[in-house]
């Protein structure tokens, strides 16, 4: 299967490692992976911060470098959900986790990481791509992520009190609200801590950025690895 790879800007930037997991991942899984040399920001970050008017050359530009592409993958819910939202593919654009469990149809994966692990369930993800079940609805649980982490030798998933709050990042609202983001992801973090994890892993790099800011500060040695980082682990 022929697929687009579309890295996010934060990725590309702080997080390259990702970008190679994700890429490797998907190889390993028999896909033929192209990477669009001239795709930039999808434009996200003006939109949520209420100028719509100011992503639509970046938006135009992602529609350009992806149209002739059947699928799209890309390891960030977020931004995944903003271009489904935005702009107008021939293809369909999916988020890694996603890809692997509904298109790919991932069963069975030969990989080991010997760790308690702690997943934290991205917003964009969960309520936007519904790539798992809300807590808060009286509907069957399920989660793409865990479904592909439970896969993997060795690791032990942690079970958290709430395992679908919010962290508080939220783009630029951890800017413009800085107080109660922190304080939210300080809450999130406690809750890994307290179940003894040893990694936190999401599909949303934005949020574990957010969380590993934190973790650093507190002089935990707690890290933390996007999920395609696991999967893709030797």
């Amino acid at each position: 299967m022929r697929v687009a790879l579309f890295i996010p800007c934060y990725v590309n930037q702080f997080y390259p490692q990702v970008a190679v997991a994700s890429l490797e991942l998907l190889e390993k899984l028999g896909c033929e992976v192209v990477y669009p040399l001239e795709q930039t920001c999808c434009g996200q970050p003006m939109a949520n911060s209420g100028y719509q008017h100011l992503s639509k050359d970046c938006e135009t530009l992602f529609q350009e470098n992806f149209d002739q592409y059947e699928y799209i993958v890309c390891p960030s819910g977020s931004c995944t959900l903003h271009i489904k939202d935005h702009v107008e593919l021939k293809g369909k654009i999916m988020e890694l986790s996603e890809f692997l469990v509904d298109v790919l149809k991932v069963e069975k994966l030969n990989v080991s990481f010997p760790h308690k692990v702690g997943l934290h369930q991205s917003c964009h993800g969960q309520r936007g791509l519904k790539i798992s079940s809300m807590s808060e609805l009286m509907s069957p649980s399920f989660s793409k992520p865990e479904h592909l982490l439970n896969m993997v030798s060795g690791l032990s998933l942690i079970e958290l009190e709430k395992k679908d709050e919010c962290c508080g990042f939220g783009g630029t609202f951890c800017v413009s609200e800085e107080a109660i983001s922190a304080k939210m992801g300080k809450d999130r973090v406690k809750d890994h801590l307290d179940h003894e994890a040893e990694f936190i892993t999401g599909n949303d790099m934005s949020c574990l950025m957010h969380l590993e800011g934190i973790l650093r500060r507190k002089g935990s040695s707690v890290k933390v690895k996007h999920i395609a980082e696991i999967l893709n682990a030797s």
